[in-house]
């Protein structure tokens, strides 16, 4: 195979820009089929995006041939019924993030894709993007000496427009997105964490309404110690005045500073030397990711944000996300 043909289940708002057309760009990648429950809406896609196939029904495109892997872009409560399905067909599966609506879901899901012996990657996408991996290579290079910490910090006020709220509120319903906007949003910087750092070695933390603003948890916090003794800790709050979105890692020697979310320089602090580097925003945030995905399933590279971290990530969530 030199070349994966991909089907969308779930093709929503979340597609359209920040990865759908990437499918289509990548080297060795092309999109053949979308499948949405409202069967005009996916034609109406398949149409503006030039996509050969759309169903209605999930069943359909992972019955087709052409389709020889699957992403799922659905809401998360549906994440692991299509994941085992999609697996069930022999198809290797790009899945969204949050993995699953619980930490149990997720170990079912990844279990499934070790029994099959078939490729199920998490879509913790900025894993990939150049910020993160320049984070990463000054890590790996020393260049704040040994991390000592991690903070941080996500505010945002209500309905500020932070995370695409979509015809229906379904991120604050929690039998479908498992949980408020922590659950949607948080999984992107625990991700970067446990991918620097390592699976946390212990986790606390809670979850309440500090504002009233949702039926939902508003506010998050928690603490975790990372490999190497690196304490993270994190606060997410829905109802803030103001926006904040920083990542500080502090090291023995230096300082990195950047924002998960928001198009900001990473800085680096050291010897009372400020440098700074500047990143041009992508036009599709999950294009890197998606190339290493279709390599990996092309047999091409390793898994870039394999199964077993999505759970472990999960694992965290739940020990911040389910406190009360």
């Amino acid at each position: 195979m030199n070349e994966i043909s991909w089907g969308i289940i779930g093709c929503g708002d979340v597609t359209e820009v920040k990865s759908g057309p990437a499918f289509s760009k990548v080297p060795g990648s092309r999109l053949q089929a979308v499948m949405r429950r409202d069967g005009a809406k996916a034609a109406d896609y398949a149409a503006r995006h030039g996509v050969p196939r759309w169903y209605a029904n999930a069943a359909d495109l992972l019955a087709d041939p052409a389709v020889t892997a699957v992403y799922i872009a659905t809401p998360p409560a549906a994440h692991e019924a299509y994941t085992l399905q999609a697996l069930a067909a022999g198809k290797p599966v790009y899945v969204e993030k949050p993995m699953a609506t619980s930490a149990a879901a997720a170990r079912r899901m990844a279990d499934a894709a070790q029994a099959a012996g078939i490729p199920l990657v998490v879509a913790h996408y900025r894993r990939a993007q150049p910020l993160f991996r320049k984070v990463k290579e000054l890590l790996e290079g020393g260049a704040i000496g040994t991390p000592l910490s991690a903070e941080l910090v996500l505010h945002e006020p209500h309905d500020a427009g932070l995370v695409a709220r979509g015809d229906s509120p379904w991120r604050l319903d929690p039998a479908v997105s498992g949980g408020g906007l922590f659950w949607d949003l948080a999984p992107h910087a625990l991700d970067l964490l446990l991918h620097w750092f390592g699976t946390p070695e212990m986790s606390s933390g809670a979850s309440w309404n500090a504002y009233g603003t949702y039926e939902v948890p508003d506010t998050t916090a928690g603490i975790a110690r990372l490999p190497g003794g690196v304490l993270a800790t994190g606060r997410w709050c829905f109802g803030w005045p103001r926006k904040e979105d920083r990542c500080t890692l502090t090291g023995t020697e230096g300082t990195l500073r950047f924002s998960i979310f928001a198009p900001a320089p990473l800085l680096l602090e050291r010897d009372g030397t400020e440098t700074r580097f500047d990143f041009p925003p992508l036009p599709h945030v999950q294009e890197p990711m998606i190339a290493a995905v279709t390599a990996h399933f092309l047999g091409q590279g390793p898994n870039p944000a394999p199964a077993r971290e999505g759970v472990a990530v999960m694992e965290w969530m739940e020990a911040y996300g389910k406190g009360s």
